[in-house]
């Protein structure tokens, strides 16, 4: 990733989990709160809480309204967001990595 959002806003982004398939972020923010432009891979977005954000990059602008538990899939995509709602914004991020080659070993049963 060019500009990983860990880095650029380590303040706003934690990593919770991280291994060579998955990377999963937690993000947190209060109103007026905004962050710097940073990259994701392919992914999906879990919101914990409901938000309104505006969302910026390549000279375009979108406002995004979400609800608590809902999942939606993120194309790979550079941008940089502000919370302009009032309320704190709380989402944890999966981001996709490249699968593994295939291995003829069965796989682990239950979490690892």
């Amino acid at each position: 990733m060019s500009h990983d959002p860990a880095l650029t806003n380590p303040d706003l982004y934690t990593v919770l989990f991280e291994n060579d398939r998955v990377r999963v972020l937690r993000y947190q923010d209060r109103p007026g709160d905004a962050t710097s432009p940073h990259s994701h891979p392919d992914s999906v977005m879990i919101t914990l809480a409901s938000f309104t954000r505006l969302l910026t990059a390549n000279g375009r602008q979108v406002e995004v309204k979400l609800e608590p538990g809902q999942a939606r899939w993120l194309d790979a995509q550079e941008h940089a967001g502000k919370n302009i709602g009032d309320t704190d914004s709380h989402a944890i991020f999966v981001e996709l990595k490249e699968p593994p080659p295939s291995s003829p070993t069965a796989a682990a049963l239950g979490p690892a």
